[in-house]
């Protein structure tokens, strides 16, 4: 099953290539928030932008499993296919995808806790601006060599 843009991408990898742009962008966004100290909307974007990217990663993985079952037949028309640059691609992505949910989860639950419903700066304040900037370079990788991979894989 292809997905909706004019590439050989299925549905939910067209729709996590888009949706990465925007989680890109609300990412930004919340940064600037909290650069501001706007922090309860801070903490609110990052809670929303969580469960939503929960929620796309299991339908993602789902459709790779069950719907598309075979991303590999996608990817196959591509000249980087047979040179092996496709699965690298891949891997290069999966060393910033597969750390980036924990991560991001470290860093929410340790400011659930440490701030706690006030939300005030305090002792948490210098580990979670570190960890959140760390957690922001992960996401940003995460998004840009997706973006890689699925060019290599899907439009090439």
């Amino acid at each position: 099953m292809t997905g909706y843009l004019p590439f050989r991408g299925s549905f939910m990898l067209d729709t996590v290539v888009l949706a990465m742009v925007a989680v890109v962008v609300l990412l930004a966004v919340s940064l600037s928030l909290a650069g501001r100290g706007r922090v309860r909307a801070h903490r609110n974007l990052q809670l929303g932008l969580a469960i939503v990217l929960g929620i796309a990663v299991t339908l993602f993985e789902i459709d790779l499993r069950f719907v598309t079952r075979d991303w590999q037949k996608l990817a196959e028309p591509s000249p980087y296919f047979a040179s092996g640059w496709v699965h690298r691609w891949l891997a290069i992505h999966l060393v910033f995808a597969v750390p980036t949910p924990i991560w991001w989860a470290v860093v929410i639950v340790r400011a659930l806790r440490g701030f706690g419903s006030q939300l005030a700066p305090g002792a948490h304040s210098s580990w979670h601006r570190v960890a959140g900037r760390i957690a922001m370079v992960l996401m940003l990788g995460t998004a840009i060599t997706g973006w890689i991979f699925y060019y290599v894989a899907f439009v090439a």
